[in-house]
């Protein structure tokens, strides 16, 4: 199996024994190539309630938008948080140098009709990488991965193997968005060149430089505003250290990324700036218990996709912050059952600043059954706020609401 399918599954604190198990290996000449990867499936009833939201981020669409008016509801057959995922690996050993590549394509479940008895959904290919370097000394990596800020706060999420928010509202696309802007912000998937250190012991640390992202301004519901982040790379950094023992296991990290983002476009003012952020993490499980604890702070960052809504209209850094909880539990059936909580928030830059303050909450509860060796199944109950305070020009404020209720199966191979 894929190493970050391995890496995501392991992270998410399932303990489940899919963890262990390689893909499809298959010897070819100087290449031992591994096929893996996981398809997932979930029902989901989604139920809106309070305010209308206009502007919000790009998952304002959770809630009411436009005219909506009183109690929502929506049902979807979709992909969780996890896309479809179908990986092909290869390593090889050359001039004392391990050689590897992944290249993977992801495929969603759900889909937006188009017609009568016509869907469609979107396709995703997050990772197109190759690696060099030598356990003595460590690993380069070049191509499409996931990015290395909040990688472990998404890879320890429990919803990663379910739905979490955004089930009422993201049919078409591939996935789900979990946790994403209600606790920790999304890692992405990144163009980079990086440098991992080899295991010392439980600790590693990564540097690297990847794409700039543009740095976008909502106003409103369309109106956007850009600033350009071309010419100028994000630096990164990540470090962990894994422990394990008899009783006890556990591991603990830290990740920040910096960006030069040049030349407000459309925007009233402003000038080159930086966006910058850093957090901190740790789990640790103990006889059947785990606990998961996480903590973000940025300016410029955002709250949800680096960059978005990082700045107000007037090329400002807005403050952002965050963070979530997770306690889970493995029954003597296998089954684990889990809780979460989580926050973000992005704070107004005075009057000034006509988006306001934003605040999105996320609680979870959740139960994951290994029904076979690979096949999972998984239920879920998220209860999603999203509040906006001292907003004004077209985005409103209050408090709205989504409930969603979700059952499916996750399959590894």
């Amino acid at each position: 199996m894929n190493k970050n399918i391995k890496l995501a599954v392991a992270g998410a604190v399932l303990a489940l024994s899919a963890t262990a198990n390689a893909g499809i290996i298959i010897p070819a000449g100087d290449w031992t190539l591994d096929i893996g990867g996981n398809v997932n499936t979930f029902a989901t009833s989604t139920r809106v309630t309070g305010a209308t939201v206009t502007g919000g981020g790009i998952y304002g669409s959770d809630y009411h938008t436009g005219n909506d008016t009183g109690a929502k509801n929506s049902m979807n057959i979709t992909t969780g948080l996890l896309p479809n995922y179908l990986s092909v690996s290869g390593t090889t050993r050359q001039n004392d140098l391990d050689v590897a590549f992944t290249i993977s394509i992801n495929p969603g479940t759900s889909t937006i009709q188009s017609g009568i008895q016509n869907g469609s959904s979107n396709q995703e290919n997050r990772q197109a990488f190759m690696t060099f370097g030598d356990k003595s000394w460590g690993t380069f990596k070049l191509g499409k991965d996931i990015g290395i800020f909040a990688q472990n706060a998404i890879l320890n999420d429990m919803t990663l193997l379910g739905v979490g928010r955004g089930a009422g509202s993201l049919a078409g696309n591939t996935t789900t968005t979990g946790r994403i802007g209600s606790g920790y912000m999304y890692a992405d998937w990144k163009p980079q060149i990086n440098y991992t250190t080899p295991n010392m012991s439980g600790f590693q640390a990564t540097v690297g430089i990847s794409q700039a992202w543009n740095a976008w301004t909502l106003q409103g519901d369309s109106a956007a505003s850009t600033g350009r982040g071309e010419g100028s790379p994000a630096l990164d950094f990540g470090a962990s250290y894994s422990f394990s023992g008899d009783a006890m296991n556990g591991k603990v990290w830290t990740s920040a990324t910096r960006q030069r983002v040049k030349n407000f476009t459309g925007i009233t003012s402003g000038a080159d700036d930086s966006a910058y952020a850093a957090d901190v993490g740790a789990n640790v499980n103990v006889a059947g218990f785990g606990l998961t604890g996480y903590y973000y702070k940025g300016e410029g960052i955002g709250q949800t996709h680096q960059l978005l809504d990082g700045f107000d209209v007037s090329g400002k850094r807005r403050d952002s912050d965050g963070g979530y909880v997770q306690a889970t539990y493995v029954l003597p059936s296998k089954t684990k059952l889990g809780v979460a909580w989580g926050q973000s928030n992005l704070d107004q830059n005075g009057a000034a600043d006509i988006q306001g303050n934003t605040k999105d909450e996320l609680t979870t509860v959740g139960a994951y059954h290994p029904l076979t060796k690979h096949l999972n199944i998984v239920a879920e109950y998220n209860d999603a706020k999203h509040e906006v305070s001292g907003a004004s020009s077209g985005n409103a404020n209050g408090e709205a609401k989504a409930k969603t209720v979700s059952l499916g199966a996750i399959l590894f191979f």
